[in-house]
């Protein structure tokens, strides 16, 4: 009886462990291939559309999402513009989505 809950425990132990295995691997593999392409900005336009700019290499995407169609709507080199990956916080999402504006309205 004793063995077959030593069983169990290993058993569940073992999968746990493989479980935190899997995921540290997808997580550093995610980081390794997501270092070529950045979100910069999202301003929401509507439900489910909006502008996102992208930083892919050297340039800056602009893209002009709906739930049917992504289209680009201009491109910038990063010299260009001042470029800043995009924050978790609400605040500081609203500020760099300002500083992009004033940005992409220099440029025009």
């Amino acid at each position: 009886m004793i063995t077959a809950y030593l069983q169990m425990a290993f058993a569940l132990a073992a999968v746990i462990g493989l479980i935190v295995v899997m995921g540290l691997f997808l997580k550093k593999r995610q980081q390794m291939t997501g270092s070529m392409m950045k979100v910069v900005a999202h301003q929401s336009l509507g439900p489910r559309k909006g502008l996102i700019a992208v930083k892919v290499g050297t340039e800056v995407l602009l893209l002009g999402v709906t739930p049917s169609d992504v289209r680009l709507l201009r491109t910038y080199e990063s010299d260009d513009i001042k470029v800043e990956p995009v924050v978790k916080e609400t605040g500081d999402k609203l500020k760099k989505l300002k500083q992009l504006k004033e940005t992409l309205y220099d440029h025009q």
